[in-house]
């Protein structure tokens, strides 16, 4: 690794790339870009904006800007959309040797910028992220909710990457200061679909990194309401167990296991009930236990493990069937295994359907990723 003092030599004339995505962020984007241009450095400054197609105007109000200062560049992205991605395809385009990725929102102090350099030279780091949870920090655009959440999943964060990063107190943030000649080949590997950007980088970095915090004064947001939602927090566990699980399995697999595992639930409360409920033996139950279940692993896998392929409408209903059809030879195999085991072994309705929900999975994911979702 090289020292500090040939590193801060490397960069002490070198350019600064900020990398800023974007999705209906008309409302903020003109005042952030401005206060980064204000900014007092000794680097030369490109804006490298990262637009998911937005459809407030965005595009056009940047685009209005670059005409007006060469030091913004704008690209737009259509058919591809994510803040992983976003963020990866900024730090590939950048032109300079130090990028730093901030929000669109204005949560982020332009000024922080500055600070978050400087510590990356001084210090002679690879990467600078910005605390929401030092000491110094003050945070005025989380509510208290949103604060205990964060604190949480920085734990089990922390939890699950390298010992190294042990010290860090943010590692979800979304400020951070990189330099490229060091990061850029783990940025190529970065999985787009992960949680956050930061703590897949740290996760695939496998501790090779030296890595820095400053305090951020975290802002409340311009424009616009937080884009957090149930399918960031399904992301969130699933990145957690991808890590934990030393990244053997696909993400997707996970996420599939994950929605098998609630349809095992469903199962098994719609055997019961229907047991109980209609007086039907535990055969006449178990068919209609095994649709329902499938029906619901189809509509929570297009919600959440293929949400970028999401069917709607028509398509919904006929990947329905399709789902329905692909899982159909394994759903009768779950059938008879199950029905056997309660018959010929133990006459045991959690044990005998759960003999059967083994034979499924792997199958259903297989196939079902393919004809479903046209996913490899």
């Amino acid at each position: 690794m090289s020292s500090t003092s040939e590193r801060e030599g490397a960069t002490s004339h070198s350019g600064l790339s900020i990398v800023l995505p974007t999705f209906n962020e008309g409302g903020s984007i003109r005042q952030v870009i401005e206060s980064l241009l204000r900014l007092e450095t000794e680097h030369p400054i490109e804006i490298l904006v990262v637009d998911d197609d937005s459809r407030d105007g965005t595009p056009d109000l940047v685009r209005s800007l670059a005409r007006q200062d060469p030091r913004i560049r704008m690209i737009q992205r259509v058919g591809r959309s994510g803040l992983a991605s976003a963020i990866k395809e900024g730090l590939i385009a950048a032109l300079n040797p130090t990028a730093v990725v901030m929000d669109s929102d204005g949560q982020h102090e332009p000024g922080s910028v500055v600070e978050a350099v400087q510590f990356l030279n001084r210090e002679g780091l690879d990467l600078v992220a910005g605390s929401r949870f030092l000491d110094q920090s003050e945070i005025r655009g989380l509510s208290d909710r949103r604060t205990d959440g964060s604190t949480l999943a920085n734990r089990l964060a922390r939890w699950s990457l390298p010992r190294s990063y042990g010290h860090l107190s943010d590692c979800m943030s979304g400020f951070i200061v990189l330099r490229l000649n060091r990061c850029l080949p783990l940025v190529r590997q970065v999985d787009v679909n992960g949680f956050k950007f930061l703590y897949e980088l740290l996760a695939i970095s496998e501790g090779s990194l030296q890595v820095g915090e400053i305090p951020l004064n975290f802002q409340p947001r311009l424009h616009g309401s937080s884009k957090l939602d149930l399918a960031i927090l399904w992301d969130f566990m699933v990145s957690l167990i991808h890590t934990a699980t030393l990244r053997l399995l696909p993400r997707r697999a996970i996420s599939f296991g994950l929605v098998g595992a609630s349809g095992v639930m469903v199962q098994l409360l719609s055997t019961a009930l229907l047991m109980s409920l209609f007086n039907l033996a535990f055969q006449q139950a178990l068919p209609v236990a095994v649709i329902t279940a499938a029906s619901s692993n189809y509509l929570v896998n297009n919600a959440l493990t293929f949400r970028d392929r999401r069917q709607s409408g028509r398509q919904l209903i006929q990947g329905l069937l399709k789902f329905l059809l692909v899982a159909s030879l394994p759903a009768l195999a779950n059938v008879g295994l199950a029905t056997s085991f309660y018959t010929l072994i133990q006459a045991n309705a959690l044990w005998a359907q759960l003999a059967g929900i083994v034979v499924v999975y792997v199958w259903n994911y297989a196939a079902s990723s393919r004809f479903v979702w046209n996913s490899p």
